[in-house]
């Protein structure tokens, strides 16, 4: 029998004293149970775009495309559950307990799901209470900042012949119960909706107090990696880097941070760099109260920086009380370099990767090359090398686009070879494997580096790119509704891949939705452009079509179809097509 592995999002309910009830009367119970599943619950899982994999007599396990659909069918099921029984002695009450975790689940070929997803679901239903729905730390996050909920945090919970504690968190229904009512553009103006998990948090970037502005690239590199260690433990949820430095050179209050990016804490703190000394200076402040956690500075020789990280991520970790297991401390452990001239080559090339522009991004090159030649060892100065090359390839920045994309997979190799537990590492393997039109193992590597760190924005993105270019729309989507989570101030980027999975789907009305924000966001992109042309092609509004098409080629006079074409790693050559026909339906290519 064959079989799929995928990401997906279960829900799995039954019905509270189902024994007890069927027992008083049978008959009857069984009567008002088919009635709510033809009035109520499969109308309402259709409408949220779920798949009933298996009914269990009182209960069922469904699947949704994302966590936000599933919490809304669940939402809604249990709101008429309680308008049902208005009225109905207690005894005789039909209640639902809903268990609902994004997870990794194995799909046979007759559509039954199986694995750990489906596993945590249905344990997660059995230690809800009757008429609330329990979500795991994987789930919540994905809804969190998406949709506005009344939560109780129930902390680490053992769910039986599940190997390792999980998260759990139990969201209130009723007359006081939630409003799903978010939309995407509400979750981009508002990240933070639902109230901030406990153990969550936003790191700033450090004040340069060097008293000279050369030296950010200094300050903010020791932020990211504080970031980067931080992101590695399952139980926190950490803000990624790029919303994080929304607030670089803001004189913004704490409390004002915490609310925009849906955290509990926050860390600040600034660096001095002279000679070969540095001061550095940190301070975790609850975000909600403006109260100080813990403080501390450091005064070291430079070669004691990564010592420094170390220490101040520890410290962290103690003053939230972050229980670590044995493979937490192995992810804490310093996978940085020891050399210390190193250590500044890749500080400097990965400020310069970051701006994206053919200039830096061959400083940045020659930058991390240096890097990797004082250190052959330095993983992540091999992946991040891999990175320039691959923006060499994808923007036709280089003479030879194909050598390009062999020098990123010669760099991404190596990294992976050097440090198999670095998530840098493969993410950037996996971006080189789906440019070379290896879907699958560019699938695996960013999957691998999202386990090796769960609050890798970056990671999910790349997940969602390789699941779209795959063709595998609907996970994808549910990728970047977790970026989009994890960091709140997304690149405008993630729109345009956003609206790609939509327009697979042919829903091109919520392609254009997405694409519009995107060219408000950036009013110089050519490509999202031509895709939304083609939305309007295959939606008949053949005149804005024509438009949209002229400010293409007005904006990038050598915009190639052909190009695109080449450079884009669909799967199936149909999907790149279909946007091809809706720009033969305007009329505007041949």
């Amino acid at each position: 029998m064959s079989e799929t592995r995928k990401l997906a999002a279960i829900l799995a309910a039954d019905v509270v004293g189902y024994s007890r009830l069927a027992g008083a009367d049978e008959e009857r119970i069984l009567a008002r149970l088919r009635a709510l599943r033809s009035d109520l619950i499969d109308p309402t899982i259709a409408v949220h775009h779920g798949r009933v994999v298996k009914r269990t007599g009182d209960g069922a396990l469904v699947e949704f495309r994302s966590v936000v659909d599933a919490v809304r069918c669940a939402i809604e099921v249990q709101n008429g559950m309680v308008e049902r029984n208005d009225g109905v002695p207690k005894d005789r009450r039909i209640e639902f307990r809903i268990g609902i975790h994004l997870g990794d689940v194995v799909e046979e070929s007759d559509g039954d799901l199986m694995g750990d997803g489906v596993n945590i679901a249905s344990r997660l239903e059995g230690v809800a209470a009757a008429g609330a729905i329990c979500l795991s730390e994987d789930a919540y996050r994905q809804v969190r900042a998406r949709l506005d909920l009344s939560v109780s945090d129930l902390g680490n919970t053992q769910l039986k012949n599940i190997a390792e504690p999980i998260r759990v968190y139990s969201l209130q229904v009723g007359s006081t119960g939630a409003k799903a009512a978010a939309t995407s553009e509400t979750a981009t103006s508002q990240p933070a909706a639902a109230a901030s998990p406990k153990l969550s948090i936003a790191v700033l970037p450090f004040v340069n107090m060097s008293g000279d502005a050369e030296q950010d690239y200094f300050a903010d590199g020791i932020s990211e990696d504080i970031i980067t260690a931080l992101s590695k433990l399952s139980q926190l949820f950490v803000i990624a880097r790029n919303s994080s430095f929304t607030f670089k050179g803001k004189n913004v209050q704490v409390q004002e941070v915490g609310t925009k990016l849906g955290v509990r804490h926050v860390l600040e703190g600034s660096v001095r760099k002279s000679g070969n000394r540095v001061r550095i200076t940190a301070q975790l402040i609850d975000a909600t109260t403006g109260g100080h956690l813990w403080a501390e500075r450091f005064d070291r020789d430079l070669t004691d920086i990564f010592a420094v990280q170390d220490d101040v991520t520890q410290q962290i970790v103690d003053a939230l009380a972050v229980n670590l297991t044995e493979g937490d401390r192995k992810r804490l452990a310093p996978g940085q370099t020891g050399h210390p001239e190193a250590y500044d080559c890749f500080l400097r090339g990965r400020e310069l990767w970051h701006r994206l522009t053919k200039q830096t991004n061959n400083d940045a090159r020659d930058l991390l090359q240096r890097a990797v030649e004082l250190d052959p060892n330095f993983a992540s100065a091999h992946a991040f090398l891999a990175l320039t090359h691959g923006l060499d390839y994808l923007n036709r920045w280089s003479a030879s686009p194909q050598r390009s994309i062999e020098q990123a997979e010669e760099a991404a190799m190596l990294a992976v070879e050097r440090d198999d537990s670095d998530p840098v590492a493969h993410w950037a393997l996996s971006v080189v494997r789906l440019y070379s039109r290896q879907h699958d193992r560019a699938i695996s590597e960013a999957e691998r580096a999202i386990l090796l760190n769960p609050n890798f924005a970056e990671g999910q993105v790349s997940l969602g790119e390789a699941l779209l270019y795959s063709g595998r729309s609907e996970e994808a989507l549910a990728c970047f509704d977790r970026a989009r989570v994890l960091n709140p101030y997304f690149p405008d980027v993630v729109l345009h891949f956003q609206a790609w999975a939509w327009f697979q789907l042919r829903r091109y009305e919520e392609a254009v939705e997405l694409l519009l924000q995107r060219v408000n966001r950036n009013p110089v992109t050519d490509v999202s452009r031509a895709l939304l042309a083609a939305c309007y092609g295959h939606l008949g509004r053949l005149e804005e079509a024509r438009a949209t098409w002229q400010e293409v080629l007005r904006i990038n006079p050598d915009f190639s179809l052909e190009y695109r074409r080449k450079v884009l790693p669909f799967k199936n050559s149909a999907d790149f097509e279909l946007a091809v026909e809706g720009l033969r339906k305007a009329g505007v290519v041949q």
